[in-house]
C-alpha cells in the first residue's frame, strides 16, 4: 500500500536539513545514514549518501529517475551465493 497523499512523502528531518545547508552553501560530500526508508526526494539529485545496509555503508549517488524511491531499494540487505556444494563432481557420481 502507498501513503497517505495527505500526509505525503516520509523524508528524514535530519537527512533534508543536512542537504539543504549543504546545497545553500554547494558543497557535495558524501552523507551517511541509516534511514532507509526515507523517500528521495528532488532536493537529494546530485548528492552521494552513504546508506547502512546492516554490514556497511553503501554509497549511492542519487539521479532524477530516483526521486520517489526509497534509499533503501538501492542498498540491498541480502545477497545470494549460490547453494550448497552439492553440486560438484565428486559428491554427484553415484554409480
Amino acid at each position: 500500500m502507498s501513503r497517505s497523499t495527505k500526509k505525503g512523502p516520509y523524508v528524514d528531518e535530519k537527512l533534508l536539513k543536512k542537504i539543504e545547508q549543504m546545497n545553500a552553501s554547494g558543497q557535495k560530500k558524501v552523507i551517511k545514514t541509516w534511514a532507509r526508508s526515507s523517500v528521495i526526494a528532488p532536493e537529494f539529485v546530485g548528492h552521494t549518501i552513504a546508506v547502512y545496509n546492516g554490514k556497511k555503508f553503501i554509497p549511492i549517488y542519487l539521479a532524477e529517475n530516483m526521486v520517489g524511491h526509497r534509499l533503501g531499494e538501492f542498498a540491498p540487505t541480502r545477497f545470494f551465493k549460490g547453494h550448497g556444494a552439492a553440486h560438484t563432481k565428486e559428491i554427484t557420481a553415484l554409480t
